[in-house]
Order: structure tokens, then sequence, then C-alpha cells
């Protein structure tokens, strides 16, 4: 019996301890093979990883209609590359999700 995304909280430890900023630069050979997925701020990037792991489809459907989770686009990719940004990831092989720095208020 598959355990629920919810309540995976060995699995959700897992990501949260592997979840680190990287340097866009350091990702970009990701990109070029496809396995980029951009995370919007109003997710939370280790829920939204634990739930691909899980392979929750509702979810995952939800959120890519919506635009909150996306391949990274050759624009998106370009600014980070000429910002040098530096974003959170976190691999769900054969995907790394990648998040922008949260605003703070």
């Amino acid at each position: 019996m598959q355990t629920k995304p919810e309540k995976d909280l060995e699995l959700r430890n897992k990501v949260n301890r592997e979840t680190a900023r990287l340097p866009w630069s350091e990702l970009v050979k990701h990109f070029a093979q496809g396995n980029v997925v951009w995370v919007a701020n109003s997710l939370d990037l280790v829920d939204v990883a634990v739930r691909i792991a899980h392979d929750d489809k509702a979810n995952i459907s939800q959120w890519m209609n919506s635009g909150l989770i996306a391949r990274v686009s050759d624009a998106q990719a370009q600014a980070w590359l000429d910002a040098n940004t530096q974003l959170w990831a976190s691999v769900v092989s054969p995907f790394i999700l990648v998040q922008e720095q949260k605003a703070l208020n």
C-alpha cells in the first residue's frame, strides 16, 4: 500500500535535507536535457517534490494548468544566467525542481 504524500514524513524530511540553493549556471546542463521544472513561490518546494515522487497526478495537473509549475522556458533560463541567479533546487529524479527566493516582507 502506497503512503499518501501528506503523510510521508520520512520522504519529506529527506527531500528537505537535500534541498539547497544553487547558482543557475550549475543547472544549465540539466535544463538543456529538459529536466528542470520551475515551481511558483506560492507553493512549498518540498511539498511539490514529495507529490511528484508519489506521482500525485491530480495536484500536479492542477498546478500545471494553473501555471504554478512548468518546465523552465528559454527566456527564464537566459534571464537567470544573465543575472547569475541562485535558486532553491530539489531533485526528484529525473527532474530538478527550482524555485526563486521568496520575497521578504
